[in-house]
């Protein structure tokens, strides 16, 4: 009997031994492919991190490329809107040099008048004003940043035209005495300045016995040659 109980006790342990080395195999054998799959979704997760940076990337460069279409586009834009804007510019004072539009303005007006003292022997063609000394005033006028000038309400343009006829003077038609009011917008410091200068217009004119007068104005208006008014 005892021998029996021994022959079971052995049997029992002999079972117990195997069934825990078939339990220590098994968990030995599923640990490495427990291991294996999380190294194999580790992998993955940092190629799928990887692909996203270089996603990110090349949309960063394509962003950059768009900022600077975009400011290419802003300048041409610009530079486009300053063309325009000088040649409208232009385009406007040419239409004030010839006398296409009315205009209104600070600038400058020059009165020229003929001699009051005339000697008894002297010569009175030497002691009135000629369409040269009008045409010095305007030329220098013109010279100095002019914008539009006009001779006793006559507006002036590139064809018109100043004859001496006598006591009188002609412009475009339009016959005129003395006094001869030229009047011009622009700077009228500017313009003041270049008919005073020293040895220039204004010297040169009172030299040939012509009264000047200049008086800086702060609102000169001139009609168009059509006669439209500002």
């Amino acid at each position: 009997m005892r021998k029996n109980n021994i022959r079971w006790l052995t049997v029992l342990l002999i079972l117990i031994g195997f069934v825990l080395s078939l339990t220590y195999k098994t968990a030995a054998d599923q640990a490495p492919q427990k291991n294996e799959h999380d190294y194999l979704q580790e992998d993955q997760l940092r190629n799928t991190v990887l692909e996203e940076q270089e996603k990110n990337y090349e949309l960063e460069e394509e962003w950059r490329s768009l900022q600077s279409q975009v400011r290419e586009m802003e300048e041409t834009l610009a530079q486009n809107e300053d063309s325009s804007f000088n040649l409208v510019e232009d385009l406007e004072n040419l239409r004030m040099l010839t006398g296409e539009v009315p205009v209104k303005g600070p600038g400058i007006e020059v009165t020229l008048d003929d001699h009051t003292f005339m000697p008894d022997e002297g010569n009175p063609n030497d002691y009135i004003v000629h369409e040269r000394h009008i045409q010095q005033v305007m030329d220098e006028l013109l010279l100095a940043g002019a914008e539009a000038i006009s001779v006793n309400g006559y507006r002036i343009s590139k064809d018109t035209y100043i004859q001496c006829m006598g006591p009188v003077i002609q412009i475009d038609n339009n016959t005129s005495t003395a006094p001869f009011i030229v009047r011009a917008i622009g700077d009228a410091e500017q313009l003041e300045t270049s008919l005073q200068l020293n040895g220039g217009v204004q010297d040169s004119l009172v030299n040939e016995n012509v009264e000047v007068r200049i008086q800086k104005q702060n609102r000169v208006t001139m009609q168009s040659l059509g006669g439209e008014s500002e």
